[in-house]
């Protein structure tokens, strides 16, 4: 049975609508990621099942007594002073109830009182939300306002996660995580015995999180069975034959529309089965909701510099007792993409301003190229002013901004980035988080650069758009400083990794995250070879001869066997294939609900039987061979 259903649901805050008689089901146990693009109304569908808003039409229905934890985009922790208090805040009604039982207030219905107590496990509330702090990592008595942002992500967690939820709605929980966190998260939810509904645009997280897809696309929900890696083949086929449909269809009107423009002799002619035809090609047409546009994004390219960006040669820097780089060596040169990688407040920034010039270094030698033109992208967004409108953030004072020598209107400029004209006027403050990540992309492209630094440039962003960012920062002939922690993102744009291995300890790698780590284990390897004690000499003696290889043929049952495998594989990839199409449909969903538990298992299970067939037939033909 689902844990919550909802039929057809609509939603809308403008003229098109962000949901158009939509319909998702959640099964116990399943881990959803929602994608789509910004804008397309992700969060607001997790407020409508959260239960925080209302939508204009449909039905959202739940198991009774359903537990729902949600952690936003931001952190709501305003108003809490220490950590303890805004991870109990989770255990509010709980808390309020054991309070009431225990003041003995007059015409109170005690026995109902504690047995809701129980229910909601108040009272040992306390103990409660020690456990979560302790298995979160997080001190009880830490001070809110002390904390980074990545620590106030774990707190919102924490706070959810206090009631013991069922069900679990996470909007972009990555966000201002370092790596280490990011694969603690993915451990947690991976142990997390409810339901997970998640938004994120972190290709790799949402690959070791999810166990099916949800794509909002122009209002409606498909659902896709896997991974985000099939997700994407399969949305691949689906777009491929959504344009080859369309282009159809307007080549039908076309022809249809030539025909009723004909003279008096096709006027004589046309039956009125046609002109209905027509009719419904041109309704059609009106309400095609086309998919949604792509940034376009063109960097602009400054003078190409020296061949040198920066030199640092046994450089160390300190702030009191607090030392981020010591005794750092490295090269940069022009065209080279690095990224700088390690946990949060590790020192990323100090290398950075001391890599760009903007810090000097207490000691060592620090070279900088000539002729640097820095254009810098802020993961706190403070270079754009709430107050100020789209068109002054892009072009202070003027509607026209300079391109590769050209003049553009600054209403056309912000287009390329998804802004409609009508929004050119509108205040920073009214854009979301992605708006605005768009925005400060926007106004680091107008600026003439042949050296950029993207600081956490993907949190908020789509995948289009995070796609289309890689796309461009791969073309760049200039240099590129990246700080991610998408890790994705980081291993298709960076040539060579900085990467901090320990207090004040970085580390020049070739590659990006994946090379980064396995060379860092090589070296944990080889040290620990070499820090190990020689083995004591054993005494002499002749070694034992080798075992002579076992060699046999195959067996009657063995030969039928292996004759019979590339059927069966065969077999069960059409039978996956077939179950594939059938958990797309959303027909599914409301049609026959309490099937798809039963066939989700069945795609694990093939996925199980396809591996050992796959082992089997190895096994045989090696056996064959030998």
């Amino acid at each position: 049975m689902s844990l919550l259903s909802c039929q057809d649901l609509s939603l809308a805050f403008g003229v098109q609508p962000l949901l158009d008689r939509a319909s998702l089901s959640l099964e116990p146990g399943e881990r959803v990621a929602l994608v789509g693009r910004n804008g397309s109304g992700k969060s607001s569908l997790l407020r409508l099942i959260a239960g925080l808003e209302r939508p204009d039409s449909g039905d959202i229905r739940r198991q009774q007594g359903l537990r729902v934890g949600y952690v936003p985009q931001q952190p709501a922790l305003d108003g809490f002073e220490t950590v303890f208090d805004a991870v109990a805040e989770g255990l509010a009604e709980a808390r309020a109830l054991r309070l009431r039982f225990e003041s003995h207030a007059v015409g109170e219905d005690l026995d109902a009182l504690q047995t809701r107590i129980e229910l909601l496990g108040g009272w040992n509330w306390e103990q409660r939300v020690e456990q979560v702090l302790q298995r979160l990592g997080l001190s009880a008595q830490a001070r809110l306002a002390e904390l980074s942002g990545g620590q106030q992500k774990r707190v919102a967690l924490a706070q959810a996660l206090a009631a013991s939820p069922e069900l679990l709605l996470l909007d972009e929980p990555t966000n201002h995580l370092d790596l280490q966190a990011i694969a603690w998260l993915e451990g947690l939810l991976a142990g997390f015995a409810g339901t997970v509904l998640l938004i994120s645009h972190d290709r790799a997280f949402i690959d070791a999180v999810a166990t099916r897809m949800v794509e909002l696309d122009r209002g409606v929900l498909r659902s896709y069975p896997g991974n985000y890696t099939a997700y994407e083949q399969r949305k691949a086929r689906e777009l491929a034959d959504e344009a080859l449909a369309q282009a159809r269809s307007d080549k039908l009107l076309a022809q249809e529309e030539e025909w009723i423009r004909r003279g008096v002799e096709a006027r004589r002619t046309r039956s009125v089965a046609r002109v209905q035809r027509l009719q419904q090609l041109r309704q059609q047409r009106v309400e095609r909701r086309a998919e949604l546009g792509r940034v376009r994004m063109q960097l602009e390219r400054g003078d190409a510099g020296g061949r040198i960006v920066a030199e640092l040669e046994q450089v160390h820097k300190a702030f009191g007792d607090v030392r981020p780089v010591r005794g750092l060596s490295t090269i940069v040169l022009r065209g080279d993409k690095v990224g700088i990688l390690g946990p949060n407040g590790c020192g990323k920034t100090t290398l950075l301003k001391l890599l760009l010039g903007e810090l000097a270094a207490d000691s060592g030698r620090v070279r900088r190229g000539s002729g640097l033109r820095v254009a810098y992208f802020d993961q706190m967004r403070s270079a754009l002013d709430p107050q100020a409108t789209l068109a002054d953030t892009i072009s202070p004072g003027s509607d026209w901004i300079e391109l590769g020598g050209a003049r553009k209107h600054v209403s056309a400029y912000l287009g390329d980035f998804l802004f409609p004209p009508s929004r050119a006027r509108a205040p920073v403050h009214s854009l979301s988080g992605g708006e605005r990540a768009r925005l400060l992309l926007a106004r680091l492209f107008a600026q003439p650069a042949n050296v950029v630094v993207l600081d956490e440039p993907t949190n908020d962003l789509d995948i289009d758009s995070i796609e289309l960012l890689e796309q461009l920062l791969q073309d760049y002939p200039g240099t590129v400083f990246l700080v991610s922690h998408d890790r994705r993102f980081v291993d298709r744009v960076v040539t060579s990794t900085l990467a901090w291995q320990g207090p004040g300890t970085w580390l020049e790698f070739e590659g990006g995250v994946e090379d980064w780590l396995q060379q860092s284990q090589r070296l944990a390897q080889a040290a620990g070879a070499q820090a190990a004690p020689p083995p004591a000499p054993a005494a002499a003696r002749k070694p034992a001869p080798a075992a002579a290889p076992t060699r046999r043929k195959l067996g009657f049952n063995e030969q039928r066997e292996l004759q019979q495998l590339p059927q069966r594989i065969e077999s069960l990839e059409a039978e996956q294939r077939e179950l594939t199409d059938r958990l797309a449909d959303p027909e599914l969903y409301r049609q026959a609900p309490q099937q798809v538990a039963a066939m989700r298992a069945r795609y694990q299970a093939i996925d199980d039987e396809l591996g050992a067939a796959l082992q089997r037939w190895q096994d045989l033909e090696d056996l064959a061979g030998a």
